[in-house]
């Protein structure tokens, strides 16, 4: 990124920060041109955070840097009660995030136990089952996307939790030489089965999904490597996602675009953010920057690594997608404890700053 374009996305940086520690700075300051867009909310980027209600401090953060959309979960609320209760439990976690000022713009990750689902084990056709209620109850709540992966056995992956990175903050990394050898409990599982077990999902799933007119948002694999100890890898390539897209063509079938992990896949980013964004395939934005290779990488802050977000953002609103986006993985910073990394609350602001600097600099819109 250019000097130039780089003091712009930091003006965005120190707003929000400002925003923050002293909110009434923000009162009667000239909005920006983007902001100040009479275009429909629907030709706006929507800006999320993924924090949970529970914490009031996090929520008011969220509001304090200009933040009133969220990403929320179903899967433990929803893992405690029958079938026959998704309906109102949906409805009343859509309230409870309502009643303090936040409107959900997509539920991530499974809405329901899928692991059974992932790994084709017996057991599967419940949990889709499940999954199907779960669908209908989030459609019924006007809650419009699903977040998804088909990690199976083991989820999104770092070889080491703790890498001292710019200024001392504490950030993650990966190398396959350091992944522990062995297999998983679940012994080996070659790419045909992982094939044969998203089929089996996305044909039963995904046309109730367009019923319920869900967007079902697949997240890729993360690293996009073939395999991870005996369990294969397959959502590696914007050819997998070609693939799922013909196992179960739909509207409502189509891709969290994660933009570091496209760029390890060694995708040209922003030829398949026109493409899938012109084909309306993109339904939700993940935003987090790194270094390095798809077998040896590690995460920087958004302003920090080899992603170049200007132009990624420029021809996702080239290709009208204007979808939840959120910052991603981020840094801990100094003062917080690294208890969920990549997920503490002061890389978040930064990264929500640097997204809306990104934006302005480019007369994005954006809510």
């Amino acid at each position: 990124m250019s000097r130039l374009n780089r003091r712009e996305c930091m003006q965005g940086v120190f707003a929000t920060l400002a925003a923050t520690v002293i909110p009434s700075a923000a009162t009667g300051a000239p909005a920006s041109a983007a902001r100040s867009s009479t275009s429909p909310e629907d030709n706006k980027f929507k800006i999320c955070l993924v924090w949970g209600i529970d914490d009031l401090h996090r929520v008011k953060l969220s509001k304090q840097i200009g933040v009133t959309h969220a990403i929320a979960g179903t899967a433990s609320a929803l893992s405690r009660v029958p079938r026959s209760r998704y309906v109102d439990t949906v409805a009343k976690i859509k309230a409870d995030y309502e009643a303090v000022g936040l409107t959900i713009a997509g539920i991530e990750s499974h809405p329901v136990p899928a692991e059974k689902i992932k790994l084709g084990l017996p057991g599967r056709d419940e949990e889709i089952d499940n999954y199907i209620a779960a669908v209908h109850a989030i459609g019924k709540a006007g809650i419009p996307m699903i977040c998804y992966d088909f990690m199976a056995g083991i989820d999104w992956y770092r070889t080491r939790m703790h890498i001292p990175g710019r200024g001392g903050c504490s950030s993650v990394s990966f190398s396959t030489s350091e992944v522990p050898q062995g297999l998983t409990r679940w012994g080996r599982i070659d790419k045909e089965k992982m094939w044969d077990n998203i089929a089996y999902f996305l044909k039963a799933v995904i046309p109730e999904a367009e019923k319920a007119n869900v967007k079902m948002a697949l997240h890729p694999d993360d690293p996009p490597v073939p395999e991870l100890r005996g369990i294969a890898r397959i959502i590696i390539s914007p050819e997998a996602y070609r693939r799922v897209m013909r196992i179960a063509p739909s509207p409502v079938n189509g891709v969290t675009f994660e933009i570091s992990v496209y760029y390890l896949m060694g995708a040209n980013l922003e030829a398949v953010a026109k493409e899938f964004g012109q084909e309306k395939k993109i339904f939700y934005i993940h935003s987090r920057n790194l270094r390095g290779t798809r077998d040896n990488f590690v995460e920087t802050f958004q302003d920090d690594g080899a992603i170049d977000f200007g132009k990624v953002y420029q021809a996702l609103h080239d290709s009208r997608v204007h979808v939840p986006l959120r910052p991603d993985h981020d840094p801990i910073l100094d003062g917080e404890v690294n208890v969920h990394p990549g997920y503490g609350v002061l890389g978040k602001i930064f990264g929500v700053g640097y997204i809306k600097g990104i934006l302005d600099s480019r007369n994005i819109p954006y809510v």
